[in-house]
């Protein structure tokens, strides 16, 4: 049902200090962001290393829905983020055995569904499950390009191989020249090529 954690997002005071903390403190790689006038909140997604992400939420004026959740602190985990390729699936698992939900939204063009499940059905966590693509989160070098799922790039050393992430962007893997030839006759014996 659930493919992988997408997300842990952050709600803070101050959005803008938070996110300068992860990018340059941390080196995070900033991807999408936008407003929403109605919750009157800002998000903004940020890629550590292994494209672990995080989403920094925060209040864009007064009456947001964080106002709440930030009363009496600076900031604090909000919730989790779990990916499904199938909400509806999702969705009658949690009727079956019971777990209520609540926030069904489905954003124009369905990039993206989601739930939520309230943390005193998920053991003190706030939880949304969602169904979307990944990469359209990522910033553009986090990723490769439409419809390549591999690039390799020679370096001083030997090469520096990129795939395509299952939680979108990609994973690359630097490779001795001494690794890149046994990789590339791996290849070629697979393939039942001398």
């Amino acid at each position: 049902m659930i493919s992988r954690i997408d997300h842990v997002s952050i709600a803070a005071r101050n959005g803008e200090r938070a996110v300068r903390f992860f990018m340059d403190l941390l080196g995070a790689t900033p991807g999408a962001a936008a407003s929403d006038p109605v919750l009157k909140y800002r998000w903004q997604i940020l890629s550590l290393g292994d494209l672990s992400r995080l989403e920094i939420i925060y209040p864009t004026e007064q009456g947001s829905f964080l106002s709440n959740f930030l009363k009496n602190k600076e900031g604090g985990v909000h919730h989790i983020t779990l990916q499904t390729s199938d909400l509806q699936a999702a969705i009658q698992t949690l009727n079956a055995h019971q777990i209520p939900y609540f926030g069904y939204n489905e954003y124009a063009g369905a990039y993206w569904k989601e739930i939520f499940i309230h943390p005193k059905h998920a053991f003190g966590v706030l939880i949304q499950i969602a169904e979307f693509n990944a990469d359209d989160w990522l910033a553009d070098s986090e990723k490769l390009p439409p419809g390549r799922p591999w690039s390799l790039e020679k370096s001083d050393t030997g090469c520096v191989l990129a795939i395509s992430h299952a939680g979108g962007g990609k994973k690359s893997v630097t490779l001795s020249f001494e690794d890149a030839r046994a990789l590339a006759e791996k290849i070629h014996e697979l393939l039942g090529e001398q």
